[in-house]
């Protein structure tokens, strides 16, 4: 088991800087492109980045410890809070967006709790 552990780890850590390059140029493109599928809306889709880029981190590093991996994913969401307010990107910003991507974070971490746990019961054994 601990050798899927590793390697579900070393994927997630492969992925977490593809998602957060996604996620960061669709906050900051003028007219970002529809994404399929239904209109989810705009907390929405802040919440479903956030918690999926807190998940890749969390297991990507098992060791990053969870405090440190909230404040620096939520100090992105407020960053792209800030670049939003740039006028020339034709974007609003909305402190509420931040707040929906902090939620996500801190719900993201009961994933990232869970298998952190299952890594240690498996060096356990």
């Amino acid at each position: 088991m601990q050798g899927f552990l590793l390697t579900l780890s070393r994927l997630a850590r492969l992925l977490f800087w593809p998602a957060l390059l996604f996620a960061l140029t669709m906050a900051v493109l003028p007219k970002p492109p529809q994404l399929p599928g239904p209109e989810l809306g705009d907390k929405v889709q802040h919440m479903l980045a956030f918690f999926t880029l807190t998940v890749l981190a969390g297991v990507g590093w098992p060791r990053l410890t969870l405090v440190r991996a909230v404040l620096w994913l939520s100090l992105v969401g407020a960053g792209i809070e800030v670049v939003q307010a740039v006028p020339v990107l034709y974007r609003d910003s909305d402190w509420r967006d931040w707040a929906a991507d902090t939620v996500a974070i801190m719900a993201a971490l009961v994933p990232v709790a869970v298998f952190r746990r299952m890594i240690e019961q498996d060096q356990q054994a």
